[in-house]
């Protein structure tokens, strides 16, 4: 494992009496992504500026590569760099923008040049370098800021919520040309975002932060595929999160009773008569008529349902179903209809015991 280029121990931050952020531990790994996410007023902006160096914390330490931050916070913001929401550019030419952290920090006028037009040219943005920075897009003015924050060869790249007011389209261009320049530069990067699509696409590690406090930490497939708990659960999108209990356990497959009927899934660990949450994603559940004779999946659960509701959500299409508890499906437009699904269809609901996460009641 990499070792930390950026790490908090026991801090706590504070506004007035009310306490914002307390994390007990939290490493930015050299080269990775951490993507931190979480709702709005989580603490998300507070963390970042508190690994910035922008805020200091009322109890803790921050450390950078292992040795505490302290008497250092300018020198070390100087091997930093931070893209915010707003651009924040000057009134002055989109190259002058994208070479100002240079400027700042005394770099020759050559080297201003080359680093500014290498980094408009990889944001795809140097054909307007001569452009008063007002004059362009809303796109192209995050562009420029994510240009102007390379040019400055960060050790630690720190980035919050930078495509939140852009539109769908302009956002996608932008996260393949920073998942790009992250692959290609290596630099330690924090990610603050409340869009999951966007910690799936760029995390290496993702960090879900609510209440002001770190609730999980792990790869996008550990924290999406087996949250700590409901709200975790419910906030990375597992949307059938229901009340079960354990039947019986056999070679680490256990048989759950949810709203009477068995559901199976794999939960080693776990005593018959537990109380637990059953999670399931809903791209997860295939969905049949229940006219067929037999299934076409291999899954083990396999329950019958009704249709209540039929919502088109962009390409894709939600499926609320009464299994006896509320189950919910996501399928494509093609399969709804190929079936010919409406509401009060009967149907068989399909999904693995893999993709099953058991929560125990009270973690």
């Amino acid at each position: 494992m990499s070792e930390p280029k950026l790490s908090l121990r026991d801090v706590r931050v504070r506004r007035g009496r009310a306490e914002m952020v307390n994390v007990p531990h939290l490493d930015v790994l050299e080269g990775e992504v951490l993507v931190i996410i979480g709702p709005n007023g989580a603490g998300k902006t507070i963390l970042l500026e508190t690994l910035a160096l922008l805020q200091r914390p009322a109890q803790g330490r921050v450390l950078f590569e292992g040795q505490p931050v302290d008497g250092r916070q300018l020198a070390l913001r100087r091997r930093m760099a931070v893209v915010f929401q707003d651009p924040l550019l000057l009134r002055r030419s989109v190259a002058d923008n994208v070479a100002m952290g240079l400027r700042l920090r005394g770099a020759p006028w050559s080297a201003r040049r080359e680093k500014a037009a290498h980094w408009m040219r990889r944001f795809g943005i140097d054909h307007l370098a001569r452009r008063s920075a007002v004059t362009i897009s809303g796109g192209e003015a995050q562009r420029a800021n994510l240009a102007r924050a390379f040019a400055l060869d960060p050790e630690v790249l720190l980035l919050d919520e930078p495509f939140s007011a852009l539109d769908q389209p302009t956002r996608e261009e932008l996260l393949d040309d920073l998942s790009d320049a992250l692959r290609d530069t290596g630099v330690a990067t924090v990610f603050v975002t409340h869009d999951r699509a966007e910690a799936l696409r760029l995390g290496d590690r993702v960090a879900v932060m609510m209440g002001g406090s770190i609730r999980q930490v792990g790869t996008a497939a550990e924290v999406f595929a087996a949250p700590v708990d409901e709200e975790v659960a419910a906030f990375v999108g597992v949307e059938n999160i229901v009340r079960g209990r354990l039947k019986s356990l056999a070679d680490g497959l256990a048989t759950i009773d949810v709203g009477g009927a068995a559901v199976q899934a794999m939960a080693p660990g776990l005593d018959s008569g537990s109380e637990v949450l059953v999670c399931l994603r809903p791209e997860d559940v295939v969905l049949e008529p229940a006219r067929l004779d037999s299934h076409t999946t291999s899954a083990r659960n396999h329950l019958r349902g009704t249709v209540r509701r039929i919502t088109m959500i962009g390409g894709q299409v939600r499926v609320v179903l009464d299994c006896g508890f509320t189950l919910v499906a996501l399928i494509t437009k093609q399969s709804l209809e190929e079936m010919g699904l409406a509401v009060g269809d009967e149907v068989v609901a399909s999904f693995k015991a893999t993709a099953v996460h058991v929560i125990p009641r009270g973690t």
